[in-house]
């Protein structure tokens, strides 16, 4: 096989996924995003690109105070614990990530408040009072437009969010200077905001124009002091936004991470692509920082068909469901169901769908029937590569066409359509070795036999090597039993084949079946 044509590698990728905001344990909803990072941190790394891969927590906010005293704790205490579980959580789902950054950190108020000064030097800061609808829970302020009276209260129509009528001292940030500026931004940048919804909505609220942005607090202390005024604290989302560049040093621009801004891409939920579209490249422009280069903006699960709600208790413990399904069906399932950036509904019933037909049938029989006839036929050993006939071509065409087709997907954030092009491939592979019986071919045809055998390693080689980054641990060891060293899994190595004769290890079942449920 050629080397992969068409596959972008070399360059620096720098990736984050939202940090999560620690009023609760983790859940599948965060997972999702998570994974679907991972995801992508691997597969640039697969393709040969120095990947910088960021998560963490945000931990400062009104919110964050309130849940503390509700747990009997100090805001330190009770983010302490829960950002452990965040970070055991990334690591026991594979979660690749090169930095866990929490705002609670020293390094983060030195950036959080050089950026402040940084913006009040250019004149964008100015002191006076905010008055109007404050949401704690969504720790987002709300104009008039956006609040309706629900079963007696007033809650923001976008969320639900209970909202007050807030009266305080603060500093403010002159957004509504960056209305024509956002808008000649996203005309000339068009893959900065995706999906095509999200483009669009943000866009909307961007046309209606920007008020001046609220930036600090003073009814409440838990979180990054106000250079020069600590009777205020910076707002949440000020905070939390900085942590992308404080990880890469800021303000120290002779970081040696400092090179990989700007972000390549921020992933987060939809519920936060307001701050991350508008706020976030406002702040950095003021600032004389170049804004990111893309935000992609995934949906939300529902359960079962259910909202995940506390008061339901439906919010899924992903440590569950993988010790449940196993780590890496969990993972496919997830990226395979529902088009990233759509809403989704998580199914035990399709979990298990996907796994028995498509991880077990599919591929997982594919793997076993062509190492299992070259353990029996073979003597344990790769045959010899020969000229591919018409018929191998047919296989080993698709094969060679397909790295540039997922990378096109996967960069794109198409996980959904990577793995399907991908599963094209693994469902003519089955097609292919029934129509070519090398069972048969034995006792009539050993070297063609052989040869369709080696085709069908190197089609398995492939489809491995891609699927990696989904599958980490599923797809290290089919690579085990196709006999491909630990140095030779990344895209580049595709186009060096596997020494005949090579012994390959007695294949094992890669996926278990589960029953389905009644």
């Amino acid at each position: 096989m050629s080397e992969a044509k068409g596959v972008t590698s070399g360059k620096r990728f720098f990736l984050t996924t939202p940090i999560y905001y620690l009023n609760g344990q983790p859940h599948i909803g965060h997972a999702y995003t998570s994974i679907a990072a991972d995801v992508l941190a691997r597969w640039k790394r697969l393709a040969g690109n120095e990947v910088f891969f960021l998560t963490g927590t945000d931990e400062h906010g009104q919110k964050v105070e309130q849940a503390a005293i509700a747990a009997g704790l100090s805001p330190q205490e009770f983010t302490d614990r829960l950002a452990a579980d965040f970070r055991s959580m990334a690591e026991r789902i594979g979660i690749s990530f090169d930095d866990f950054i929490r705002t609670t950190e020293e390094r983060h108020r030195l950036s959080c408040q050089a950026l402040w000064e940084k913006l009040a030097a250019g004149g964008h800061i100015y002191l006076g009072h905010y008055e109007g609808w404050y949401a704690v829970r969504d720790e987002a302020f709300y104009g008039p437009d956006e609040i309706e009276e629900r079963n007696g209260q007033k809650v923001a129509i976008a969320s639900g969010a209970p909202v007050e009528w807030t009266r305080e001292p603060s500093y403010f940030f002159r957004l509504s200077a960056w209305t024509d500026k956002l808008l000649d931004f996203y005309d000339s940048n068009p893959d900065f905001m995706a999906p095509a919804s999200t483009r669009r909505e943000v866009t909307s609220f961007v046309k209606a124009g920007l008020q001046d942005l609220s930036i600090s607090r003073t009814s409440f202390k838990w979180g990054v002091p106000v250079p020069g005024d600590e009777a205020h604290v910076m707002y949440v989302w000020l905070d939390a936004l900085t942590n992308y560049i404080t990880a890469l040093g800021y303000p120290d621009r002779d970081s040696p991470r400092w090179d990989f801004w700007p972000a390549d891409l921020h992933m987060v939920g939809k519920e936060i692509t307001r701050f991350h579209c508008v706020y976030w490249p406002a702040f950095l422009m003021a600032a004389g920082l170049e804004p990111p280069r893309r935000v992609y903006a995934n949906g939300w699960l529902t359960i079962e068909g259910q909202k995940m709600s506390k008061s339901l208790g439906n919010g899924l413990d992903p440590l569950q469901l993988a010790e449940e399904f196993g780590l890496d069906p969990l993972r496919y399932y997830l990226l395979r169901e529902v088009p990233f950036g759509n809403d989704g509904d998580f199914s035990r019933r399709a979990v298990i769908g996907r796994l028995n037909s498509e991880l077990a049938n599919d591929l997982g029989n594919l793997a076993q029937r062509t190492l299992s006839l070259i353990q029996r036929n073979c003597e344990g050993r790769l045959p010899a590569l020969v000229p591919p006939t018409e018929a191998d071509r047919e296989l080993l065409g698709a094969v060679e066409a397909l790295p540039a087709a997922v990378d096109e997907a996967v960069s794109r954030q198409a996980f959904g359509e990577a793995l399907e092009r991908i599963w094209v491939v693994v469902r003519l592979g089955n097609s292919w070795i029934d129509a070519q019986k090398p069972w048969s071919l034995k006792k009539t045809d050993p070297e063609r036999m052989a040869a369709v055998l080696r085709s069908l390693h190197t089609a398995l080689r492939a489809l491995a090597t891609l699927l990696q980054p989904f599958m980490p641990g599923t797809m290290g060891a089919m690579l085990d039993q196709l006999g491909v060293g630990q140095g030779a899994r990344a895209l580049t190595d595709l186009s060096a084949p596997i020494g005949d004769g090579t012994p390959l290890p007695p294949p094992t079942p890669l996926f278990r079946k589960i029953e389905e449920p009644a």
